[in-house]
């Protein structure tokens, strides 16, 4: 039997709904356990859909919140349609009842999942070879490429299961530690595990089982496996659970040995990219985040893959484009971030600016879908027209320009949930929190290098950092992360985790107003777009929903201040 390639968005649908319809909540998991040892007698091939079926809880990034991405919650960018979820967040009406990102049922029922999946494969062997052929010359080959694969989906569902707590601590902070499928004799009135015991657990699980996964399935003779998780993706993960753990939020004495933990951990994904994971910048900017081309970049660790749709199409494209829907624009202040290359133009704000403005957001004056942005007053994009951008700007990263949305026009979007530009950063923050800017400590590289790496890619050739203290570098990461990470769902626990979150997130987001001069030249005046609330500390951490609190009868704690 040939190995399965992977598609989490549409890879056993039916088994999905099997496993979210098992329980209203993680806790309430009666998967029938009496009918696996028939299905797995019966056909051996079930041991596969067991495999498979963790991935189908891996969300989908780019219809996160309102059916699109989660940038409006910080101050990249404001939703433009009105009666939004998202508004809820940015008025701070969110609550342990109503958390328009309350995913922590489908986080639970995908590691109730690995759980199944890890419970029954430890016998993968016999169970692989029951009824079917095992002794003929093609026997021999389908079973031991079924026993090869099975051995690599083995560590990929305790990963899977570890990458599901990590999306879980970063919202809640510590959450009940679940490691097998529980049953109705099991106590399922469970306290949360504290957060560092849940980092503990990730980080053993990627130790004990990184080495069981395949490094590079690109390069292997399984290619039509591509899009798994593999050694890198395992490596990455560790290294970014250990960063958050290293972090203010979760290191209040900002212990050096949590940062040069993270640091080492980092480490070893560079030596792995340098090695067996191929991993290297992407010549293009622009180009690496649309269409396969995330797919088959050197830069992509762990690549999310999804059906062709126009969905973020019809959600941000203009609304004076025929079709779209505005959506997701970006604010002032991100625009007002990326720097200056060159002399300021008082006639065009947007000339001589970090190339990577131009590919990630759309200002006026400029040619998108094939016509020009004209937001001034009785222009094509007239900014009060309904629906409008109110910022003054639009998305330009992950759109595909030109699809013809009248006509149901579509085209493939893939997320890079890992890339090597991101581990980048990480590795510059963690060394420069561990050691300084410019000590490498034994490493291929200094956090400088690292950062100034991403700076100088082809494309966007910004100058180097030359900050020398330990402060100002960390600012200058800071700013790097808002630039090259901009859209990629980052933002918002980046400020969570350096406890910046009350700083931004509760402040006035802005965006710009474009009128013309006498002149017919256009003029830009920054104003206020919407007013935002962040209530800390309580907003650091996410609420448990409500039901879970009730459901356990209190042993599961809810956060302070909820």
């Amino acid at each position: 039997m040939k190995a399965k390639r992977l598609y989490p968005w549409t890879l056993l649908i039916g088994l999905a709904l099997v496993y979210a319809g098992c329980a209203k909540s993680f806790l309430n998991t009666k998967i029938d356990s009496n009918e696996t040892a028939p299905m797995l007698a019966s056909n051996y091939s079930t041991l596969f859909d067991y495999a498979n079926a963790p991935y189908t809880f891996v969300r989908n990034e780019f219809s996160i919140i309102d059916n699109n991405l989660f940038s409006p919650v910080t101050d990249e960018s404001v939703e433009t349609l009105p009666n939004t979820q998202v508004k809820l967040f940015d008025n701070g009406s969110w609550n342990a009842i109503n958390n328009p990102d309350n995913y922590y049922d489908n986080y639970y029922d995908g590691i109730r999942a690995a759980n199944y999946f890890i419970e029954q494969s430890p016998t993968y062997k016999v169970q692989l070879a029951l009824n079917r052929d095992t002794f003929s010359a093609t026997g021999k080959v389908s079973y031991t490429q079924d026993t090869t694969n099975m051995a690599w989906y083995i560590g990929e569902g305790h990963i899977l299961r570890a990458w599901f707590y990590f999306e879980l601590s970063k919202r809640y902070g510590g959450v009940p530690l679940v490691t097998q499928v529980l049953t109705t004799s099991d106590n399922t009135n469970i306290p949360k595990t504290s957060y560092d015991s849940i980092i503990s657990f990730i980080v053993n699980e990627v130790d004990t089982y990184k080495d069981s996964l395949q490094p590079n399935w690109k390069t292997s003779a399984y290619t039509n496996n591509d899009g798994r998780l593999t050694v890198g993706a395992a490596l990455a993960l560790k290294a970014r659970a250990l960063l958050y753990d290293a972090s203010p939020l979760h290191n209040a004495g900002n212990s050096v040995a949590r940062w040069q933990t993270a640091a080492s951990a980092l480490n070893d994904v560079l030596v792995f990219a340098q090695g067996a994971g191929a991993y290297s910048l992407d010549p293009s900017y622009q180009n690496y985040f649309l269409q396969n081309t995330t797919l088959t970049s050197p830069e992509t660790i762990w690549a999310m893959r999804y059906a062709a749709s126009n969905t973020p199409e019809t959600e941000n494209y203009p609304i004076a484009t025929p079709g779209g829907n505005s959506g997701v624009t970006p604010t002032q202040d991100l625009v007002a971030a990326y720097e200056y290359t060159g002399t300021p133009n008082p006639n065009d704000p947007y000339a001589n600016r970090d190339p990577r403005l131009y590919y990630s957001i759309v200002t006026n004056d400029t040619v998108w879908n094939s016509r020009t942005i004209d937001e001034a007053p009785g222009g094509s994009d007239d900014m009060s027209l309904t629906n409008a951008s109110k910022t003054g700007y639009y998305l330009r990263k992950f759109l595909n320009d030109n699809l013809n949305l009248v006509q149901g026009g579509t085209d493939v979007h893939n997320w890079p949930e890992f890339r090597y530009g991101e581990v980048l950063l990480e590795y510059a923050e963690a060394m420069n929190e561990a050691y300084g800017p410019d000590a490498a400590n034994g490493y291929g590289m200094t956090a400088r290098q690292a950062l100034n790496m991403v700076r100088s890619r082809t494309g966007v050739n910004m100058p180097a950092v030359t900050v020398a203290d330990q402060a100002s570098f960390r600012t200058a990461v800071k700013h790097e992360r808002r630039i090259e990470l901009a859209f990629e769902n980052y933002r918002y626990w980046d400020l969570l985790r350096w406890n910046d979150a009350d700083s931004v997130l509760g402040q006035p987001v802005h965006g710009v107003a474009v009128t013309t001069n006498s002149s017919g030249q256009f003029v830009y005046a920054t104003q206020v777009v919407e007013n935002r609330v962040f209530t800390a500390p309580k907003m650091y951490y996410y609420p448990f929903p409500q039901t879970e609190v009730i459901k356990s009868a209190g042993v599961l704690a809810q956060n302070p201040g909820w």
